[in-house]
């Protein structure tokens, strides 16, 4: 593992790794500290369609560990039987003189048989169903944290078309007034009807604009409300300007990742549970030992069929070596050994995944950072510009086109700005996303507890 990402401050030395509660709490989402996200992202656990999908598998992939247990153990079966028999007459054993052909038998057995896990296939097909059902875990967790994240995304750019909807009403009330200005200018013979259909033309264009932020603003409410599981007719977000606070999430250092990515631990599981199968498939070269038992009673008549006499019993033991398969064991030998490379393979690949993801949206947190303070200074300036404009066209200096050009800048400046903010907050929510949420090795989903998770380590 690297000492540190490129994207922060170098870290200090090495520690002992500790709980990131304080820091990234598994309900991650409160450190933006808006109460209405806090609300949505409650209902994606108890209403999300794709949550309880998940939640499904993980719940039969634990259930698997019990059916693979249950070979431990020896089965046991009883029943009655009842039969009625014709011999055959003239059949060579049959009894001389015996007339009664017809007879009834009346049984009541048990039966038991067990096969000893002598050569570990049997624990090792528990070990694998329980890697499964661990990787199952980290799979749902995986899918919350992606779905809580996709949710924060949506909401942040709902409240950022918000901000833009607001500065564009409050500069289409100040081209009202620049327009109503102009007609008044133009009755009175000071400016010419060029200015008057300059200042309607840049009124018409911003509530044309104001419109159009609708189009993109519907359909996030509407991803919202797929996310929390409503109908979209049934749901709504009063507009409200993007105002939480952007928290700052630490990085930590790359080796967190394996303690806090969902997606790396359940690779690391499946990658063990890839080592678990070649343990079976090796196993498949000893002989096969199975031990029997039966007994109960059984009698031609149900008066006397519980009785000592009707009693009766056996025992078996039986092994069986394969000699011949025509290299089918060998064959599947190497095939989980080839299966397990391609999980290593894939435990790699989902680190070095990990890593990009983090490294990715450090840079766009800390290039969006420089880009807000660059663009403030230019907002301003902007305003300061269009002041000015003002100032002359109202003294007959200059023509509106100037005040037009100051005003387009203006919005465009300030449109920008929000556009910036709003990156911010969606880059954030993918850099927590990206170092696993609030989720750690001792709490691999938001479900009933099954199998502990094992916290994934290097190989």
């Amino acid at each position: 593992m690297p000492a540190g990402f490129k994207e922060q401050a170098p870290p200090g030395a090495w520690k002992q790794a500790q709980p990131s509660d304080g820091v990234l709490r598994s309900k991650w989402w409160e450190l933006y500290g808006d109460p209405q996200l806090d609300a949505l992202e409650e209902k994606v656990v108890v209403s999300n369609q794709t949550l309880k999908a998940a939640t499904g598998q993980y719940l039969a992939a634990a259930d698997q560990i019990r059916v693979a247990r249950a070979a431990y153990f020896p089965t046991l079966g009883v029943g009655p039987a009842v039969s009625r028999v014709r011999l055959s007459e003239n059949q060579p054993n049959t009894l001389r003189g015996t007339t009664n052909f017809n007879y009834n038998i009346f049984a009541l057995q048990g039966q038991a048989q067990w096969e000893p896990d002598l050569w570990g296939q049997v624990r090792r097909t528990v070990e694998q169903a329980r890697a499964e059902a661990q990787a199952s875990a980290g799979d749902l967790a995986n899918v919350a944290l992606s779905l809580h994240a996709e949710l924060a995304a949506d909401y942040f750019q709902l409240r950022g078309l918000d901000t833009q909807k607001q500065l564009l009403d409050t500069t289409l009330a100040s081209d009202a007034d620049e327009l109503a200005l102009a007609r008044v200018r133009f009755g009175g013979g000071v400016a010419n009807a060029v200015d008057v259909a300059q200042a309607e033309t840049q009124y018409r264009t911003v509530k044309a604009q104001g419109i159009d932020v609708g189009v993109a603003r519907a359909q996030f409410e509407h991803a919202i409300a797929t996310l929390i599981g409503v109908p979209a007719e049934t749901f709504a977000l009063a507009p409200s300007p993007l105002a939480a606070t952007l928290p700052n999430v630490p990085a930590g250092m790359p080796s967190a990742l394996l303690e806090r990515r969902p997606d790396v631990a359940a690779a690391e599981r499946r990658l063990a549970a890839a080592n678990a199968q070649i343990g079976i498939a090796v196993a498949a070269y000893y002989p096969n030992i199975t031990l029997s038992a039966a007994g109960g009673f059984e009698s031609g008549s149900l008066g006397n069929l519980l009785q000592i006499p009707s009693l009766f019993w056996s025992l078996g033991a039986s092994a069986l070596e394969t000699l011949f398969d025509a290299g089918r064991r060998h064959a599947l030998t190497d095939q989980a050994r080839d299966l397990y490379e391609v999980q290593v393979a894939t435990y790699r690949q989902s680190l070095l995944s990990a890593f990009q993801d983090v490294e990715d949206n450090l840079a766009a947190l800390r290039i969006l950072e420089e880009e807000a303070e660059a663009q403030a200074a230019a907002v301003e300036a902007a305003r300061q510009s269009l002041a000015l404009s003002n100032k002359r066209y109202k003294g007959g200096v200059t023509t509106y086109l100037e005040v037009l050009t100051a005003q387009t800048i203006q919005l465009t400046n300030e449109r920008a700005q929000a556009d910036v903010a709003t990156r911010r907050f969606t880059a954030s929510v993918q850099l927590v996303r990206a170092l696993g949420g609030g989720w750690t090795s001792a709490q691999p989903a938001p479900t009933p507890p099954t199998p502990p998770t094992t916290t994934a380590s290097a190989r």
